[in-house]
């Protein structure tokens, strides 16, 4: 049951809407009663001419002022009233049931949004470590997929629910009033329906969840292959990934097929458990005609109802299968929406306006995977001063400058800015100070434009092109065909790797970060544009505390204080000079790469 009220409970502000079209699910409901009651009056009345006798026992007063007065009347009165009275209600019926689609409709896409958007900002709430674990296609999956089939359960399963359920209480009632005791053996046979309702839902429910994982794989398979296209090709593996993608796909067939067969069955169980209960009720009630207890009419009238109700049962077994599907979905959405953070900010976080003395690094140590990654760590980086940190790869470079941004937390120690510890600040107002320019250039696929507008959004069009001129893109940019509003595709695919950095840096530079992160930003380029990058990214220093990683120790030779890590800890510091002279990893190291020029 608690399955259930979480899953509801992404409809919460909708509840009023619910009510509402549950009332119009309701009138609708009872202008079918009334349209199948008019079998009686067209039946008895105007084709056989016959009053209108219903089964011993006392009729509600309303029902037996009905049947007098139509047993009263002239058949032709009887059908000139019908002509009139039930275009009139079908008329009324269509408005209220159109009122109430759209209402759920209406209910099932405000939740499907909700929950989109519920999903997609408690993602941007997690902190890298989430997403290190995580498969981009499982996260899109859940998005797109476990979403939709929660809007499935709100929107139809939901309606169908309250409908079929108003028309079942109606069409019970309705055969009650003609013959209690048919109706009560009637009602004693259907409990056995819910037999196999039950026993296949608990099947469909795991079902439902290995399709939904099942359908997050092949979401990942995609994304790697569209990301990884060139690799692809480079390699001839097309062949290979079809078949993956082969497998993938049919193992999901298999488990869908499954579901619709277990679907499928239940729901012709139920209509055949129906069809028996139907023809027990003919011979019993047919002997009843015949004895003249029960008029044809209300005999035919009997019928449909009890008929009219096997509809709604095997919609009900739907509603059920719908149901254990979403319920599968709406846990895994809630696996994320109940993930906390890692990186949480303090209630009582201060604002830093601005960054005026030093960042501090203090005995910091970092675990990854219960392995320590960083281990006690500490140095002081001055204001307007360069520090390179260098080392083999895997000692932890990147992780030490993703601290600064508190993209993760420090296992111990403590990281200060102008004295204050990190996790004291907003996260906002610590991030606003930083830029970052990486190796691997992320882009939008937007225009040119708005990749540079990115870091400050309210810059205006000069503003943008002098980032563009201090970044050594400008040049380029013009020559495109649409200039600064060059769409540039997918991670910005349709510019070179230089060109695609020179943006980088023209997005940091418009930023305008008192502090700037430089992570191995050269590192995958041909010498020119290297030497474009390296001149542009020294205009991007000018006046900045910055913190770079760096591969090739020749581009750091400038470097107040070059940091060497090694293992997690660091071994030497000091000047490229001072380094050189000690003869240890630093010199070790630059020698290697002076040997490979």
């Amino acid at each position: 049951m608690k399955n259930y009220s979480r899953l509801f409970k992404f409809a919460k502000p909708y509840y009023g809407e619910l009510i509402l079209s549950g009332i119009f699910m309701g009138i609708v409901t009872l202008l079918d009663v009334f349209r199948l009651s008019a079998i009686v009056p067209v039946v008895d009345r105007v084709f056989t001419n016959k009053p209108i006798t219903f089964t011993q026992g006392k009729l509600p007063v309303f029902v037996e002022n009905i049947l007098t007065r139509l047993n009263s009347l002239e058949p032709l009165k009887v059908l000139y009233v019908l002509l009139i009275v039930m275009p009139v209600a079908l008329v009324i019926r269509a408005i209220f049931e159109f009122m109430q689609s759209y209402s759920m409709s209406d209910v099932g896409q405000k939740v499907i949004r909700d929950v989109r958007n519920m999903v997609y900002d408690k993602l941007h709430s997690l902190s890298l470590d989430y997403f290190t674990q995580k498969r981009s296609g499982e996260l899109v999956s859940r998005i797109t997929n476990d979403v939709k089939l929660i809007e499935n359960a709100v929107s139809y399963a939901l309606t169908d629910l309250v409908y079929q359920s108003f028309q079942v209480i109606s069409f019970a009632l309705l055969t009650f009033l003609i013959n209690w005791k048919m109706a009560l053996i009637s009602i004693v046979v259907l409990p056995m329906v819910m037999i196999p309702v039950i026993a296949v839902g608990k099947m469909l429910r795991k079902l439902s969840k290995r399709s939904q994982e099942k359908m997050a794989d092949i979401n990942s398979l995609l994304v790697e292959n569209f990301t990884g296209v060139r690799i692809v090709r480079a390699f001839c593996a097309e062949a290979r990934e079809l078949e993956r993608f082969k497998r993938q796909n049919h193992d999901y067939y298999k488990i869908a097929m499954k579901s619709i067969k277990r679907m499928l069955i239940l729901g012709n169980v139920t209509e055949l458990i129906g069809v028996a209960m139907a023809l027990f009720i003919i011979y019993y009630s047919g002997r009843q005609v015949m004895e003249g207890a029960l008029s044809f009419g209300a005999f035919a009238l009997f019928m449909a109802a009890l008929l009219s109700l096997i509809k709604p049962f095997k919609k009900l077994s739907q509603v059920s299968s719908i149901m254990q599907q979403a319920v599968a979905a709406s846990s895994r959405i809630y696996e994320v929406l109940d993930t906390p953070p890692s990186i949480k900010e303090d209630p009582n976080a201060l604002e830093l306006a601005d960054f005026k003395n030093d960042i501090v690094f203090e005995d910091v140590w970092f675990r990854y995977a219960e392995q320590d990654i960083l281990k006690g760590v500490s140095m002081r980086v001055k204001k307007g001063s360069v520090l390179a940190v260098v080392g083999p790869s895997g000692t932890g470079k990147t992780t030490l400058v993703d601290l600064v941004p508190r993209f993760y937390d420090p296992r111990a120690g403590r990281i200060m800015i102008d004295g204050i510890d990190i996790k004291k600040l907003k996260l906002c107002s610590l991030r606003r100070l930083i830029g970052i320019v990486t190796q691997e250039t992320i882009l939008f696929n937007d225009t040119i434009k708005n990749n540079i507008l990115y870091g400050k959004p309210e810059a205006s069009e000069q503003q943008i092109e002098e980032a563009a001129k201090s970044a050594y893109a400008h040049d380029f940019i013009k020559y495109l065909p649409q200039g600064y509003d060059t769409i540039i595709g997918d991670r910005g695919t349709k510019l070179s790797g230089g060109e695609r950095q020179r943006i980088a840096i023209a997005r940091a530079l418009l930023k305008n970060p008192p502090i700037l992160i430089l992570d191995e930003a050269t590192s995958q380029l041909d010498t020119e544009s290297e030497r474009i990058v390296q001149e542009a990214l020294n205009r991007l220093i000018t006046g900045r505390t910055t913190l770079v990683i760096a591969h090739r120790l020749s581009t750091v030779k400038g470097a107040g204080l070059i940091v060497v890590l090694d293992k997690g800890r660091i071994v030497e510091q000091g000047s490229h000079q001072e380094l050189l002279s000690k003869g240890g990893l630093y010199q070790k190291l630059y020698s290697m790469q002076e040997i490979e020029k």
